[in-house]
């Protein structure tokens, strides 16, 4: 039964909304994803000014380094070398696709999940698709925001953790020989150090974590590159010919490369998914458009930057030879093609990427349970402390035990997460393209960094408190060229 509602969610009605989401955002932003894309690094530059700040707001770039925390996990690594051994290198092009337009999808989810944040006391906020749903689509949708809540909490707070738990210390144990039972108790224990520090301790967390963990692996991935130089432009046009059909069957046929690089894409970015905008929301920023095109890029590093090294770094190896029938795959086949680069070592290198993408992921999936758990109950200690110290078991048992039906069951419920969450996007796609063209006639008046006057979408049902602007930030936003706070936008 599994393994029915899979096939029929992830092979048909799924991918189909995602593609017709990316794709008619895509055209109807007017190609949101490309036109800003520069203006990220402005913003992210801009953010640096609110990093520190004496309120307890979280940066954009805090909020960028969580999502990547999560989007880049196993799936860049063991993911990609699923999708080339069973889709043939062509399914790498169509990866890139699905990546270029899921920057759109995400820009749409994340800039939603900014408008419909609420403020908290401590100076953070909460937001994410509930929200949006349950204040976008009024209360007679409220019942979607509570079920998507559920299942966010089943499968990121309870199901992916012990998955990612189970993932890293089988890694370990077969690269280094250490038991899965010392890995697991040892990844329970720093998870909880880590959790019970709330939100703020895990963004400072990620601030460290996260840079090391994609720089060094995209250093790697330079070096295997520069070892190979005069092979990269035989290797693009291997992919880009598969995709098509236009190289002698490798790996797989064209339908195939389609469907496992639409796929692998898909789980990888997890735009569309409703994930990313429940830590997109935490952002203190002065327009929801800065976190949707901050958040489009982190899909672009995810899929077209990670992924793709992860791919050159196989497709550039001897270890891969779909015509020797040689049953190798995952993390296996990613761990034998660095070693035939660099050597033997190699192979700890990727196990010790999968346990930081791992370990980061559980940090990532902690905090979309603990959302999920403050849409039904706001603030309450007693509720997330009982959650923490169930995230910490699953550490420790997941680790220990075969999760192939928790796998496949997880499968299932974050289908039905996406599509609540997609559902949703379709309904709130008009008030989307206006808080857009808000950022838009702003940067056409010559104004470098919009801000958002949350009093003209009273109609919206956004919260004000959450579009106060500090004092100091108004005068740090004129030195950037924004406008004056007018008499109907609120200021602390």
């Amino acid at each position: 039964m599994l393994d029915l509602l899979n096939d029929l969610l992830w092979g048909k009605v799924l991918i189909g909304l995602l593609i017709a989401v990316g794709i008619g955002f895509t055209l109807g932003s007017r190609f949101v994803q490309f036109r800003y894309f520069g203006r990220m690094f402005r913003i992210l530059g801009a953010s640096q000014a609110f990093k520190r700040d004496k309120h307890g707001h979280l940066s954009s770039f805090q909020a960028l380094l969580l999502s990547v925390a999560g989007r880049v996990g196993g799936g860049n690594i063991a993911g990609v070398a699923v999708a080339i051994t069973l889709g043939g290198p062509g399914a790498i092009f169509w990866m890139w696709l699905v990546g270029l337009m899921g920057m759109a999808t995400s820009y749409l989810e994340c800039t939603l999940a900014q408008a419909y944040k609420t403020a908290q006391p401590d100076g953070t906020y909460r937001g994410g698709p509930a929200y949006y749903i349950a204040r976008g689509l009024g209360q007679r949708w409220k019942w979607l925001a509570a079920l998507y809540s559920v299942l966010l909490l089943v499968t990121f707070g309870f199901g992916f953790t012990a998955l990612q738990s189970y993932a890293v210390a089988t890694s370990f144990d077969d690269a280094f020989g250490i038991p899965v039972v010392f890995t697991g108790l040892g990844m329970a224990v720093i998870v909880g150090l880590i959790i019970f520090g709330g939100i703020k301790r895990i963004a400072r967390v990620a601030e460290v974590l996260v840079p090391v963990m994609a720089v060094g692996y995209l250093l790697i991935a330079v070096v295997v590159l520069g070892m190979n130089l005069p092979r990269i432009p035989e290797v693009f046009l291997l992919i880009v010919n598969s995709a098509f059909g236009l190289e002698p069957a490798i790996g797989g046929s064209i339908g195939a490369a389609i469907m496992m690089g639409v796929k692998r894409g898909l789980f990888s970015n997890e735009a569309g998914l409703g994930s990313a905008p429940n830590v997109a929301a935490v952002a203190y920023v002065p327009h929801p458009a800065n976190q949707g095109i901050v958040q489009a890029f982190s899909v672009f590093l995810d899929t077209l930057v990670i992924c793709s090294a992860t791919a050159f770094i196989i497709l550039l190896s001897g270890a891969y030879d779909p015509a020797s029938g040689a049953d190798i795959g995952g993390v296996a086949l990613t761990q034998v093609s660095l070693a035939d680069h660099v050597g033997e070592w190699g192979r700890s290198f990727v196990s010790v990427a999968l346990l930081l993408f791992g370990f980061s992921t559980i940090l990532y999936n902690y905090y979309l349970g603990e959302n999920s758990l403050n849409f039904f109950s706001e603030s309450n200690v007693t509720l997330f402390n009982l959650f923490r110290i169930a995230v910490v078991v699953l550490c420790a048992w997941g680790a220990m035990t075969d999760l192939g039906t928790v796998f496949a069951f997880a499968d299932v419920t974050m289908g039905f997460l996406a599509l609540a969450n997609l559902i949703a996007l379709l309904m709130l796609f008009k008030p989307g393209l206006r808080i857009m063209r808000d950022f838009d006639e702003q940067i056409r008046a010559g104004i470098r960094h919009p801000v958002f006057d949350a009093k003209k979408f009273a109609d919206l049902d956004i919260d004000p408190a959450a579009w106060e602007i500090e004092p100091e930030d108004i005068e740090r936003l004129k030195r950037y060229g924004a406008p004056p706070p007018s008499a109907s936008q609120p200021v602390k």
